[in-house]
């Protein structure tokens, strides 16, 4: 199967560690020229170095706090610049904190908002017009709380269920402009913020954290978590070549885990 992403432009948000840097990742494998962003310019500059030798594609980072408007707009500028134009857009950005509706302040509900889902729009309206000039691809990265909500996550379970509503509505709207956009909800993938998940868990059950990790996997039918590799190779397939019939759908990642339709 032929992805044809060499000399293509990828702009994958919150890339400098977990599902981003593995997105980013098998987009230059693919050939792909990508740009990484995130808060951690140190940490950014360390993931340039290790990427750079992993594809045919370049690689380059640029420091953006994703909350911020005017440094979003910025981020898509240097991009352009960078390589020219933007023909892939993955969304992405760190989970917001656990809790139960009674803890959450408004300033979390407020930071919620900025960060999961406002960012995503931000980031696809000042891409569009570089998008629209041959047909993209937007994925954004979601959860399968928009499936089923996930007990202590009312945070995540709002606004990744916008982040759907988003995608659907806007498959509608950018279909006569060539663009596709697409939703990838990952379910329990082995990354840092599982971890933390899983120890949040753990406290709350006053059990340990290998017990919840035991228990979490007796609930998917693969009986194991998801690695950040497989994640990434459906979202590298959604902004390929490969994908040219599929918009405004969701496409969950998770082992079978979620037992819904």
């Amino acid at each position: 199967m032929n992805f044809n992403l060499s000399g293509k432009t990828a702009l994958v948000a919150a890339s400098s560690q977990g599902l981003g840097r593995a997105i980013a990742e098998e987009l230059l494998k693919e050939g792909a020229n990508v740009m990484i962003c995130g808060r951690d310019e140190e940490k950014l500059s360390g993931v340039q170095e290790e990427l750079k030798s992993i594809g045919k594609g370049q690689v380059n980072y640029f420091k953006v706090d994703l909350t911020n408007n005017e440094e979003i707009v910025t981020l898509v500028d240097h991009t352009v610049k960078k390589y020219g134009g933007i023909d892939i857009l993955v969304n992405n950005a760190g989970g917001p904190p656990a809790g139960s509706f009674d803890t959450i302040t408004d300033e979390m509900w407020q930071n919620a908002f900025e960060l999961n889902l406002l960012s995503f729009i931000r980031l696809i309206r000042e891409s569009l017009p570089y998008l629209r000039k041959q047909g993209g691809k937007i994925i954004n990265v979601a959860s399968t709380s928009i499936k089923e909500p996930i007990p202590g996550l009312i945070l995540s379970n709002t606004f990744r269920t916008g982040i759907a509503g988003l995608s659907k509505t806007l498959a509608g709207e950018l279909a006569k402009d060539g663009i596709l956009i697409n939703t990838v909800a990952p379910g329990r993938i082995s990354t840092d913020r599982t971890k933390h998940l899983d120890s949040v868990r753990a406290k709350a059950q006053g059990i340990t954290v290998e017990e919840a990790e035991k228990n979490s996997k007796a609930n998917i039918p693969l009986k194991r978590y998801g690695t950040p590799e497989e994640f990434a190779k459906v979202v590298t397939f959604l902004a390929s070549d490969a994908n040219s019939y599929m918009t405004g759908s969701s496409f969950l990642v998770d082992g079978g885990m979620i037992k819904s339709l």
